[in-house]
C-alpha cells in the first residue's frame, strides 16, 4: 500500500525526491502519512481537495481487498 501511494504522489509533484510516505498499522486500521515539499502541497490536495479525495478513494479500494480501513493524512 505504501508503494502505491508513494508512486501516485511522486507523479503529481514537481519535487518527487521530497515525497515521504509513512504507514502505521493498528489492527485492521492502516494510517498513511504523506509528506511533500511545501511548494507541492497544492498539487497533492488539488482544487477543492479533489486530488486528495481521489488518493483516499484509491487507497480505500485497495484496503478493502485486505479488509483494512485506510486513513490518509497529508502532512505539511
Amino acid at each position: 500500500m505504501k508503494d502505491l501511494i508513494l508512486n501516485i504522489a511522486k507523479q503529481l509533484v514537481d519535487n518527487p525526491e521530497n515525497v515521504i510516505v509513512d504507514e502505521s498499522r493498528e489492527g485492521n486500521i492502516l494510517t498513511i502519512r504523506i509528506n511533500v515539499d511545501p511548494s507541492d502541497m497544492g498539487k497533492i490536495i488539488g482544487k477543492q481537495g479533489r486530488i486528495a479525495k481521489a488518493i483516499r478513494t484509491v487507497a480505500k479500494a485497495a484496503g478493502t481487498k485486505e479488509n483494512l480501513q485506510v486513513n490518509i493524512d497529508i502532512v505539511d
